[in-house]
């Protein structure tokens, strides 16, 4: 069998498919988006959900794509088998409603067979199927496949909670017995094993699983597709002819920089294949806009980072060493990802940031670990495996790793007790890809064409072409329909409110209105309100030069992670390895405000094919899908793909104003703002709760009847008023706790003033002293300042305000809670201490004002 480099393999594929009419998709960002059910892109498909589920309509029903995937549920393997991985690619080819089961098993034997493509010998193949798929095995049979080949396993069968389901059929290339002398038992049983190696998996989505029906009763999809995945680690390992995917060109150039930090050389040691498979992760997830954190994608990172420093201890190095590493991953996968190149720096950068940290502590986590173990016999202490985590920086998955090897298990029940917070493992966070979501045949079947009118007009007459349970379908519309976070238009059609406006599968828009009497045919006027449209053209504008503005002062590895654009505000997600200052969000929006009041910029907009788009500069955001053919929106300093509403010229936006600025989880900050005129008006609500806190103080300073006058702030219409505002409230909080403070050192002049001291009969080492109005924070004082200068054995201090009544009592005959019980009775009141000191009260009336007047020993 002829040698591949994984390059060739990679091309082969992608030319073949290409040859079938198959559109190449660019492998989509390890980060899902819009797809909360995973926490990374673990294969082909679930980049391309929402063309198999019938959310999105694709350009080509038939692509072919190479995606980058990773995968950690099963971490604690890699590095002990040949073919464990956390990042790995996957080759795969798809059809969506076109060709089905038997072009699909076509394709796959030429491309395997056939001298001009990889030309493996087909008797080198075993084939699997479903029991029940009798079609499956009659067509390999047909292809000339020995029958002895093809083996019927109830595994192949692809389901995952409700949605697309159906048989698959699995591939396996047979190593031969040098490297396990069994026979298919292997496969018959799926016993894991090195001689038949699984090579590509062709999935049948032709059923609808449904909850509450057996599988035999599954009603079939009314779009059937092909969704098939292979792996190239595993392709190359068989093209190279090398013992395990570690050996591949795909691994070795790192294993070689390993051998050449360390001075060891490589002889299929574990802490080699740990730390090439890893470190691919770690440059490949950075890069993608994920930042090392304690939860999510981010805590998934640091343990591997973690996890390959302790391997690389292993190997005797005692200092940060995988950031030396970044240049050579990037250099083995410029060629197929680009956009590596420009996160080289900052990818370095956050890895020895980390490295640095975590080596600061390791070691002396080591030392109290092994110390640890030495003393235990069976189970390591839960609140030890805490520290390690809270203190060293240990995620418990590596105390695991250091406790396995002693045979030695964690008391993992104390350890998540001592956790002030539970921290998910990532190997729970894990989900697999969830059940696509039902297609639905209305939508799916309704094909008659509508056509967008709104870039070029608010307003049409149209005729319904379409009606369904939530809205209407025109033949041509000038409403917007929600898409790349831009909120739908608001309008009327035939003086019916339009609440929302989505995309159908087949790219036409419905208008939702409730409680119409529209029919099919009928006539209506269709108007946008367009001073909701300027608003929103106007946010989404400003976003396109936010998002500018950060990659300009943040770096280019910060891109777009989400955002919406209202007619109200704006709202942008964006990826970074750390906190912002409040100095460079006022730099973001000062930068903003430049390109819209000093040097304005015409705003360009046309269409153009994704090639000459993308090599002009334009930037396509966070994994969005394009056709051959897209839409440019060129602002002179920004230039983007995008289908929404702009302004005309970026003087339009008026003003620009950040209101808003929070982090919302693993390395993702999200910032908000307004634009346009009456910036202050639409600032309010995102002032509101400061000016609450303002107006508390006020009452606060009042009812103490403190004298405190600061001046507040003016209003400006920028992320200044929220930094302004912050620190007026900590400036009045400041001056409220001195006057507190001063409020509580109460002299012996005040004291002797206010309660007529020399009235009172120094000889009677027991007293009753009534107050009028002394605050309830000053009782405690008051009645030990008098205890001590009248060197009483018992104090009552009994106190009338404007609503309760208070007491107190200090005693050094331990006499206070016989005291506290006797006032809880008099004053109907509650209370109580200890046996020196004691206090209580109740709310005022008559009858307690009476009792006080009469109270005395």
């Amino acid at each position: 069998m002829k040698y591949l480099s994984s390059k060739e393999i990679r091309n082969l594929f992608l030319n073949f498919f290409q040859k079938l009419n198959h559109k190449v998709e660019k492998s989509a960002s390890l980060v899902p988006v819009n797809d909360k059910s995973l926490l990374w892109i673990n294969s082909g498909v679930a980049a391309i959900k929402d063309f198999f589920d019938g959310t999105k309509k694709p350009s080509s029903k038939r692509i072919v794509n190479i995606q980058k995937c990773i995968r950690t549920n099963d971490i604690d393997n890699v590095g002990l088998t040949s073919r464990h991985h956390t990042f790995f690619e996957m080759l795969g080819n798809f059809s969506i409603g076109d060709y089905f089961k038997d072009q699909a098993i076509e394709y796959a034997f030429e491309l395997l067979t056939s001298k001009d493509f990889f030309d493996i010998n087909k008797n080198k193949l075993f084939m699997t199927y479903h029991p029940s798929d009798q079609s499956t095995l009659n067509k390999w049979k047909s292809l000339g496949i020995d029958e002895n080949h093809l083996i019927p396993l109830e595994a192949n069968f692809w389901e995952i909670g409700s949605g697309p389901c159906g048989p698959d059929t699995e591939i396996f290339f047979d190593r031969g017995p040098a490297f396990d002398s069994r026979g298919i038992d292997l496969i018959i049983n799926e016993i894991d094993n090195e001689r038949y190696v699984e090579i590509w998996n062709i999935v049948f989505s032709q059923f609808n699983s449904t909850e509450g029906l057996e599988r035999k009763n599954y009603p079939e999809l009314p779009q059937k597709n092909i969704d098939t995945g292979a792996g190239l680690e595993r392709w190359a390992s068989i093209f190279q002819n090398t013992k395990t995917n570690f050996e591949t060109d795909l691994f070795l150039p790192i294993i070689n920089k390993i051998e050449k930090i360390s001075g060891i050389k490589y002889n299929y040691q574990e802490q080699f294949r740990v730390i090439a498979d890893h470190i691919k992760t770690i440059v490949f997830a950075i890069s993608d806009g994920v930042v090392l954190s304690n939860e999510g994608r981010g805590y998934v990172l640091r343990r591997l980072l973690r996890r390959a420093v302790k391997k690389g201890i292993e190997l005797n190095l005692k200092e940060p060493f995988l950031y030396e590493l970044v240049s050579t991953v990037i250099n083995l996968m410029k060629d197929e990802y680009p956009k590596l190149l420009l996160s080289d720096k900052i990818v370095r950068k956050v890895i020895k940031m980390e490295e640095e940290k975590f080596f600061k502590t390791i070691f002396e986590g080591e030392k109290l670990l092994n110390n640890e173990l030495k003393n235990t016999s069976e189970v390591l202490s839960g609140s030890i495996a805490f520290k390690l985590y809270d203190t060293y920086g240990f995620p418990i998955e590596l105390t695991e790793e250091y406790s396995k090897e002693k045979n030695i298990r964690i008391d993992k029940e104390e350890f998540q007790r001592c956790m002030e917070i539970q921290r998910k493992r990532s190997r729970d966070s894990i989900k697999r890809v969830d059940s696509m979501s039902d297609q639905d045949q209305n939508y799916l079947s309704f094909k008659s064409k509508s056509e967008f009118i709104g870039y070029d007009s608010m307003k049409s007459d149209s005729k319904i072409i379409g009606i369904f349970e939530k809205g209407v379908v025109l033949d041509k519309t000038p409403f917007y329909a929600s898409s790349g976070g831009q909120k739908a238009d608001f309008g009327t059609i035939q003086g019916f409110d339009v609440e929302n406006v989505i995309k159908l599968p087949n790219n036409q828009h419905l208008h939702m209105i409730r409680n119409h009497n529209l029919k099919l045919n009928d006539k209506v006027y269709a108007k946008v309100d367009e001073l909701k449209r300027d608003s929103v053209s106007r946010n989404h504008s400003a976003a396109h030069l936010f998002h500018q503005a950060i990659r300009e002062l943040l770096g280019d590895h910060s891109s777009q992670k989400g955002q919406q654009v209202s007619e109200n505000s704006w709202r942008f997600d964006f990826n970074h390895y750390e906190n912002l200052s409040e100095k460079q969000i006022i730099q973001i929006e000062n930068l903003v405000n430049h390109h819209i009041k000093i040097n304005p910029h015409t705003v360009d907009i046309y269409e153009t094919s994704l090639e000459e788009a993308i090599n002009a500069g334009a930037l396509a955001n966070f994994g969005d899908k394009y056709g051959d053919v897209v839409r440019v929106v060129d602002m002179g300093w920004s230039i983007e793909l995008c289908g929404g509403t702009h302004v005309q010229k970026t003087q339009d936006i008026k003003k620009f104003c950040i209101s808003s600025y929070s982090s919302i989880g693993s390395g993702i900050y999200r910032m908000e703002g307004v634009t346009g005129d009456h910036i202050n008006q639409k600032n309010s609500g995102y002032l509101s709760s400061y000016f609450v806190e303002i107006k508390k103080l006020r009452k606060k300073i009042s009812d103490k009847n403190y004298n405190i006058s600061l001046k507040e702030p003016d209003i400006i219409g920028s992320y200044l008023d929220i930094i302004n505002l912050r620190s007026y409230i900590k400036e009045i909080q400041n001056k409220i706790k001195i006057e507190d403070k001063k409020s509580l050192e109460i002299s012996n002049d005040w004291i002797s003033e206010t309660i007529e001291l020399n009235k009172i009969d120094k000889s009677k080492k027991s007293q009753v002293i009534k107050i009028i109005d002394l605050p309830k924070n000053m009782i405690r004082n008051v009645t030990d300042k008098i205890f001590e200068k009248l060197n009483l054995n018992e104090c009552i201090l009994v106190i009338k305000n404007q609503d309760n009544i208070y007491y107190s009592v200090k005693s050094r005959i331990d006499t206070a809670r016989d005291w506290i019980q006797r006032l809880n009775i008099y004053f109907s009141g509650s209370g109580g201490g200890n046996s020196k000191f004691c206090q209580g009260g109740s709310k005022i009336n008559a009858d307690r004002i009476k009792k006080y007047e009469e109270f005395d020993l």
